[in-house]
């Protein structure tokens, strides 16, 4: 979907830096690889600003990804990603439901814990006082999230 709506919008995108991290690990995630993927995101992030002259990109995820699996996983999250979770404004969020049926990726874990993520992501963007809204619909989802983007890019300021 990312690459698909900076299609669209004729911008840039930055891929999920964590994918290509944990795709390459040989052990069990630790707290210095959820670190890692941190400053990783972040650098992809700059790396695709600094290329572009749009106003706007989209991002695949944000390390607020790093927060939640960091908790769930290994019980805590690494100091450095709770001191920029503050700092670092994202204008808008689109947050997939999960309305879709489940896909199998080596990434991809707890399809019996669909619904408790998902209100992990409400509570974690609500705390943050992020911008967000739920993207649903299985033949329109495209069609959805690009509504709802034309909509904040047409707001006022």
């Amino acid at each position: 979907m990312t690459q698909q709506l900076a299609r669209h919008y004729q911008t840039h995108w930055v891929a999920e830096y964590a994918r290509y991290y944990c795709a390459a690990l040989t052990g069990p995630c630790t707290l210095q690889d959820e670190k890692n993927m941190f400053f990783g995101q972040l650098a992809l992030e700059d790396a695709v600003l600094a290329m572009t002259e749009q106003d706007f990109i989209f991002c695949d995820t944000t390390f607020l990804t790093v927060k939640i699996w960091s908790d769930e996983m290994l019980g805590l999250t690494p100091q450095v990603v709770l001191e920029a979770l503050p700092q670092y404004h994202y204008d808008l969020y689109l947050l997939m439901d999960i309305d879709l049926p489940w896909q199998d990726d080596p990434l991809r874990d707890f399809p019996e814990k669909r619904e408790y993520f998902m209100e992990v992501w409400h509570r974690e963007l609500t705390a943050l006082q992020a911008n967000y809204v739920v993207v649903g619909g299985i033949e329109d989802r495209f069609k959805n999230a690009l509504e709802i983007i034309d909509a904040f890019l047409t707001k006022e300021p």
